[in-house]
């Protein structure tokens, strides 16, 4: 046995020697050793290059496809657009007047018939806010429950499972376009088929994304609710709830303000709210007033995301 060596410190101590470092024969260093990973990392470099690649030519194929690369369709667009819209389109028209709050003050018409009459867009734009507070309330209902049922790790059986999945595939199939018009044939004119229409169209995304936030949730939560002899309803309402209770608050107010922006569209088809009035502008070629409705609309938009956000910050 080697005898350890100690050297001396000041004080004359002995103090352990420090472990030597290991050496290793040259050839553990040489670049041939790395050949085999710098190749894997290669082959890998190679395959995403060519997937990107392919994705390019997909995008470029379906621009040329459809027109995008006829730079003369610009131009001239540009310039009857300009001509025709832009130049007929200034200064915007609110349709404001006087003489019906003259007249209600006189005793010749009723308050809301002299608002209605004074700012006509006013109601519509209350219409439209309705349709997509009403419309979403709907979807996010359906979607709480249809959601535990859609979730692998809640629903009470793989039958009820695939049915869940496909109700919510089926309502993300149909546009709320179409859902609108077959609501206006079923139920008459006004915002009640609209409502509709956003909110089961909307159960399909806001839905799916209850269902796969629920099979993401930590397991640890659930056992120990279990483990506590808590029923099923139990362990859904303590284990489950609280973990994808914000997310659930997020999507929901993020599907609020896309509902509003989409009520816009339920307009078109004839279910009341600002956008009947904008198809209405439209149709008759008044410029004017429809800039006017849609500097309106932009400032809702902008006040419906500023509320959502502070929603979400407040309780998210």
């Amino acid at each position: 046995m080697k005898r350890t060596v100690a050297a001396r410190n000041g004080s004359g101590r002995r103090s352990a020697a420090a472990p030597q470092p290991t050496e290793y024969p040259m050839e553990h260093h040489e670049a041939g050793t790395f050949e085999p990973i710098l190749d894997r990392e290669r082959r890998a470099w190679r395959s995403k290059a060519l997937g990107a690649l392919g994705v390019a030519l997909v995008v470029v194929a379906s621009l040329w496809f459809g027109g995008a690369f006829q730079l003369e369709r610009y131009e001239n667009g540009v310039a009857n657009f300009y001509k025709n819209v832009v130049k007929e389109s200034l200064p915007p028209e609110f349709q404001l007047t006087r003489e019906p709050i003259d007249q209600w003050q006189e005793g010749e018409r009723s308050f809301g018939s002299a608002v209605d009459k004074t700012v006509p867009w006013l109601f519509p734009l209350w219409d439209t806010l309705m349709m997509s507070i009403a419309g979403t309330s709907v979807a996010v209902v359906l979607s709480f429950v249809i959601g535990f049922l859609a979730a692998r790790n809640t629903s009470p059986h793989k039958l009820v499972y695939w049915l869940s999945r496909g109700v919510l595939n089926f309502a993300r199939a149909i546009p709320e376009l179409i859902m609108g018009i077959l609501f206006l044939i079923m139920l008459g004119v006004g915002i009640l088929p609209g409502i509709f229409a956003l909110g089961f169209h909307s159960v399909g995304m806001v839905g799916k994304f209850f269902a796969e936030a629920i099979e993401h949730v930590d397991e640890e939560p659930i056992e120990a609710a279990r483990a506590t002899g808590a029923s099923r309803l139990q362990v859904l309402w303590h284990g489950v709830l609280p973990q994808v209770w914000p997310q659930m608050i997020d999507v929901s107010l993020y599907r609020w303000e896309y509902n509003f922006r989409a009520s816009l569209v339920m307009g078109l088809v004839g279910c009341g709210g600002i956008g009947l009035m904008i198809m209405s502008s439209l149709s008759l070629m008044e410029y004017r007033e429809t800039l006017g409705l849609l500097l309106l609309v932009l400032v809702c938009v902008t006040a419906v995301d500023s509320t959502g956000a502070y929603l979400r910050r407040r309780f998210a």
